[in-house]
């Protein structure tokens, strides 16, 4: 069985689906003359005024445009064959609560307008989809088990005619929001396409209620059809001289636009009715969302021919059904730190733009999302074709653009995978980056400084900071991990202290590695270069699994996520935790008392992207701040899971930013007119970005930056 499984493709299953679909439809057919239709009364009859040749024809046109249809779906889908292998194992349930989310709209609905507009069509298609097999089961049914008559009828009546109102009020509605709407990221990508999609969609609406006049005109209408409200007030609005072909030709001209509709799916945006729910069902995977994709030890490997992605065939089975099941709602552009300041980044351009290249590079080639001018065409697999350095660089990593799409396509790991390629495999980086990657790979650490400077902020502490070794790491419950800014940069190093004090004060057990710590090669690896990270990384690992370390604090977000999420795939598996929750339950279990600040007076939180949408942890450093009295909290109006990145993460510490508005400067602003003295972070590089910001903006007399241990350190109880 299993051989036979794997002699096919994906692809030949959807063709196989399609075929079964189009021959139970010619099955429905033959099956409609078993029975008898039988006295109908108080209902309509099925086909009424369609003469049998215009039926005939009906199924089996129906039959073959399902093939169709089905044929040109497995063509996309072939071209999701075309990516590597990627293991998904993970429960059927938490499959289940994805496709739940996208077939109840509930990621859809996060946004109040569109949600509302996307529910109307699609509660009213389903409605009137269920309609139209309710009446075909009632069609196949014998005489005496028709049951679309008498009040059955009436309730089936009305509640058709109000599915067709929520259609109609969403079409015309999303009509309206590319007519007249103002929504930048809407206007930029309505095409000639989504006018003629729309039109389609509405055409069908409408006559379906105008077969609808014509059929109760020609019934001289019955008191039972004013529950078809719309189509009784059409029909005798009309007042029609001759129904019966008035009925006659909008039911032909109906049936026809449904066809069309079904060819259309998986030629242009309407495929995302099916590519939208598989992709969601699908998304669930085993690795930590904070986690880059895994790609082989190669400082072990003998051969390496390419790393990262550079053609179709590079990307996984998985980061190409995503690009088929974008709906070009332009969210992930909407909420891009680097698109809102001016770069040159676009998130929903880059799936557009490999969406493409894996369309039109397709044997054989097949629509792309967005049609494009026939100079943008290309000419190869190749990515770089339609994707050029400066945006991949640009990016952030803040994994907004995966957070909100409505869809879960995850943008990220492909823009990391082809930074992978052109720093491994091109060379092409920001020449400042290269400084970076040396400082890395000769110092240890992206600051170019000595390791024998690890432990220089302890000197001028009142206790003695332990240092873990083979004779004594089984006297200590933590390992307290600096990481490279907390032992470099002049503003993070009273951090460090802070955090060191507060530890010693709760009598936590914690040491730390001196000069064995090195960097834990995060920047390295968000910016592609795969070998000085699993350098650093396997060096740290073999450190700590030699000195049987277990559990770890940190106070940088990217040294947790690294260490948490990315070392286990080196053999590095530790408990983790950042220095904002291990704070927060000290305060909680009293083993930290808590006062109050000596002046009233109001903070604002900034969210580090790798401690809140790489980890999901937003509540911590609140608590810390929430926990002093005194002291007034004020959220900025982007804030958890849609705050706005500081620039810095995705190795955007190390390079220039030269284009647009600085990101720094946009996020201190929305701070700063919060109207707080203070700004709360809980991340090294968060501290350096928003204390730059806010110095830039003439405001470094007046507000204040700080790690949040610095302001519990500030406002512990007095004795």
């Amino acid at each position: 069985m299993n051989k036979f499984l794997n002699k096919y493709k994906a692809n030949d299953y959807v063709l196989l689906f399609s075929a079964g679909a189009a021959v139970g439809t010619l099955f429905l057919w033959a099956a409609s003359y078993i029975f008898p239709e039988g006295e109908i009364v108080g209902g309509r009859r099925v086909f009424e005024n369609i003469p049998k040749v215009l039926q005939y024809i009906f199924y089996v046109l129906s039959a073959t445009t399902i093939y169709i249809s089905g044929y040109l779906f497995s063509l996309r889908v072939k071209n999701w064959t075309r990516g590597k292998e990627e293991k998904r194992d993970v429960k059927l349930s938490q499959r289940i609560l994805k496709l739940f989310d996208g077939l109840t709209m509930r990621t859809v609905l996060r946004f109040k307008a569109a949600g509302l507009m996307h529910s109307l069509i699609y509660i009213g298609f389903l409605g009137l989809f269920a309609g139209t097999v309710t009446l075909e089961i009632h069609h196949l049914m014998p005489p005496s088990l028709k049951f679309l008559q008498g009040t059955t009828y009436i309730v089936y009546s009305f509640t058709l005619e109000l599915a067709t109102i929520a259609y109609l009020t969403g079409l015309f509605w999303a009509l309206a929001r590319r007519l007249i709407g103002t929504e930048y990221r809407i206007k930029t990508k309505t095409t000639i396409d989504d006018y003629l999609t729309l039109s389609l969609l509405i055409f069908i609406g409408i006559s379906g209620i105008t077969t609808e006049a014509g059929r109760i005109a020609l019934e001289n209408f019955p008191d039972y059809e004013k529950w078809s409200f719309i189509g009784y007030a059409v029909g005798d609005f009309l007042n029609l001289s001759n129904p019966e072909l008035f009925h006659r030709i909008s039911w032909v001209l109906h049936v026809v636009s449904f066809f069309v509709f079904l060819i259309a799916i998986p030629l242009s945006k309407l495929r995302h009715i099916f590519t939208s729910p598989i992709n969601m069902f699908m998304s669930p995977k085993e690795r930590p969302k904070g986690a880059m994709k895994f790609i082989g030890n190669l400082l072990e490997a003998d051969d390496i021919d390419n790393v990262g992605t550079e053609i179709i065939d590079h990307f996984t089975w998985k980061q190409l059904m995503d690009l088929d099941a974008c709906t070009v709602c332009g969210r992930c552009t909407s909420v891009c730190p680097a698109n809102q300041t001016g770069k040159s980044l676009d998130p929903r351009e880059i799936i557009l733009k490999v969406g493409q290249v894996m369309s039109e590079s397709g044997q054989p080639a097949v629509p792309a999302t967005v049609s494009t001018p026939g100079p943008l065409r290309v000419n190869s697999d190749n990515v770089f074709e339609r994707i050029t350095s400066e945006e991949l660089w640009a990016c952030t990593s803040c994994k907004a653009c995966d957070e909100i799409c409505p869809v879960n396509i995850e943008i990220l790991d492909k823009i990391l995978d082809m930074r992978r390629h052109l720093a491994l495999m091109e060379s092409d980086f920001p020449a400042e980056l290269g400084k970076a990657y040396v400082a890395m790979e000769n110092s240890s650490n992206p600051w170019g400084a000595s390791q024998n400077d690890r432990l220089k902020w302890t000197e001028d502490l009142d206790f003695d900071v332990p240092v873990i070794d083979e004779t004594n790491h089984e006297e200590y419950d933590y390992l307290y991990w600096i990481g490279c800014a907390g032992a470099f940069d002049d503003r993070n190093v009273p951090v460090t202290k802070a955090v060191a004090t507060l530890l010693k004060r709760a009598g936590v057990s914690f040491a730390v590695l001196g000069p064995k710590e090195v960097c834990t090669g995060d920047s390295a690896r968000r910016t592609g270069n795969e070998f000085v990270f699993q350098q650093l990384a396997i060096q740290n690992i073999e450190n700590m699994n030699n000195l049987k370390v277990e559990k770890i604090i940190t106070q940088c977000p990217h040294c947790f996520n690294t260490i948490a999420n990315e070392y286990p795939q080196l053999g590095g598996n530790y408990q983790v935790i950042h220095h904002s929750q291990l704070l927060t339950e000290l305060v909680q279990s009293g083993r930290i008392e808590v006062g109050t600040s000596d002046k009233p007076y109001k903070i604002t939180y900034h969210d580090s992207c790798y401690l809140g949408r790489h980890n999901d942890i937003y509540t911590a450093p609140r608590e810390i701040v929430g926990s002093i009295g005194g002291i007034e909290i004020r959220e900025m109006k982007r804030q958890g899971t849609q705050s706005f990145c500081c620039g810095a993460g995705g190795g955007r510490m190390w390079m220039e930013e030269s284009t647009g508005k600085k990101v720094n400067i946009e996020r201190s602003q929305e701070a700063i007119d919060t109207g707080a003295d203070e700004v709360a972070v809980a991340c090294p590089f968060c501290y350096i970005m928003m204390d730059d910001g806010v110095k830039e903006l003439g405001y470094g007399d007046n507000v204040k930056v700080r790690d949040v241990s610095l302001i519990l350190l500030d406002n512990l109880k007095k004795d």
